[in-house]
Parts: C-alpha cells; sequence; structure tokens
C-alpha cells in the first residue's frame, strides 16, 4: 500500500517518533534499490524531538533485554516493519561501514545548520531532536510532491553566530569544545572520572547550555541513557 505523509504521521506518532520532512532523489544519490530494481520515488526522514520517544522505547522489550543496542535495534523493528508494509527499504545511521550521509539527507529535509558542537541544531528543536531511520519508498503522490515543494528546507539566518556569548563554547569543565572542534578523549576521561557524574546523569552540560528550544531538553532518564552508552564506547 502506498504511504503519503499523512498515513506515515499518525503510524510513527505511536512510536513517539516524527515524520522530519523528505525528499525526491536522483540517480546520483546512489541510493540501495527497491523490489524488482525499482528506484526510489521518496526518501522520507523519521526522528525524534526531544524525549517524546522515551515512555515507548523504555517500556518496549529492546530496553530491558540486556542485548546492545538497544535503540539502534528498537528502531530497526518500527523502521524495518514500515518498509515492508509499504514496499520499501528503511536505511539506518548504524548501518555500515560505508554509512550513510544521514548528517546531508536531513539537510535536503528540514532547515538545520551544523552548531559548534558538530550537532545539527533545528530552528524550533535546538538540539535536542535526532533522525532513526530513512524510509525510501516506491511511490509518491501529486499531493505529497507538492507538499514536499511548499516544504523545502529553506536557508535561516545563522542561529550559533547570533546567540549572545555562544555559552555552549564555555560550558563544558575540561574544554573539550573549540569551535567545530570536539576533543573526544578529553571529554570521555572526564566522564569516567569522579567530575563527570553531572553530565553522566543529566546529559552533556556544554549542550544544555545552549538558549535555544530548552522546553525540548531530553529528560534526565533519557540523556543518561546516551551519556552511558558513549561511555560504554569510549
Amino acid at each position: 500500500m502506498a504511504a503519503s505523509h499523512r498515513s506515515l504521521e499518525p503510524a510513527l506518532a505511536e512510536h513517539g517518533l516524527r515524520l522530519r520532512g523528505g525528499w525526491i532523489p536522483t540517480p546520483q544519490d546512489d541510493l540501495p534499490s527497491l523490489g524488482g530494481g525499482a528506484a526510489p520515488a521518496v526518501v522520507w526522514m523519521v526522528g525524534q524531538v526531544g524525549s517524546e520517544c522515551w515512555p515507548v522505547f523504555s517500556g518496549s522489550p529492546f530496553f530491558s533485554d540486556g542485548l546492545p543496542d538497544p535503540m539502534d535495534r528498537w528502531s530497526k523493528s518500527i523502521g524495518d516493519d514500515l518498509a515492508l508494509r509499504h514496499g520499501g527499504v528503511a536505511v539506518y545511521p548504524s548501518d555500515g561501514p560505508p554509512y550513510a550521509p544521514f548528517q546531508q539527507w536531513a539537510q535536503r529535509a528540514e532547515p538545520l545548520q551544523r552548531s559548534p558542537l558538530l550537532l545539527q541544531i533545528h530552528p524550533q528543536y535546538g538540539l535536542w531532536h535526532a533522525y532513526r531511520f530513512a524510509l525510501l519508498l516506491p511511490d509518491l503522490s501529486a499531493r505529497d510532491r507538492h507538499w514536499l515543494a511548499c516544504s523545502v528546507a529553506m536557508p535561516t539566518a545563522d542561529l550559533c553566530l547570533q546567540c549572545d556569548g555562544q555559552p555552549c563554547l564555555t560550558a563544558c569543565p575540561v574544554g573539550a569544545f573549540a569551535p567545530h572542534v570536539y576533543a573526544v578523549d578529553v571529554c570521555a576521561d572526564h566522564l569516567h572520572g569522579g567530575q563527570g557524574q553531572p553530565c553522566m546523569e543529566r546529559g552533556c552540560l556544554a549542550r544544555r547550555a545552549c538558549p535555544v528550544a530548552i522546553p525540548h531538553h531530553y529528560l534526565p532518564a533519557h540523556a543518561a541513557f546516551h551519556m552511558q552508552a558513549f561511555g560504554q564506547r569510549h
């Protein structure tokens, strides 16, 4: 069954996810082919805003089964199901190498900018959003084609250059951030030490210092989940 943005939105909302826009691919994008070798007609970007997905994910078996990468596996269960139902393919940021250029794909769907913390900043959601997967589908209705054309990401004034003092660059206790530079080892050493608990329990202090979209801050449990995952990798 062909999927429209109006049918995808409520299906994703059941999981606390959102349709984050989409874009029409060209042959130069070199995307995976669909069934029968057909080329995708549209790429829908799917993600989260704030902690909207946290109650659903944290209540799922993936969260508590003790296996690695619970959120990635949860996302894949949703994306693969939607792709199967609509004759498409789901692509995930964790697939690879080679990895799909998700940041570039996201910039084709929404008005994102690169922040000094190297995270993509959104004018409404700030730094408090993420992309869980992309749905490559075989059909695009004339209505959805028009919707995409009307909602195409337009460049906006640089939020970070307009920010008074850029507090994100001075909030890190160990100075792990400079403009567009992230000292991962310095950050990881701090998190594993006794002074890193505030970051581990509530999320990165530099990220939380950003004044954009404060109401979308991750819940403490959600932030701690991601920080613990980062700490296990570094």
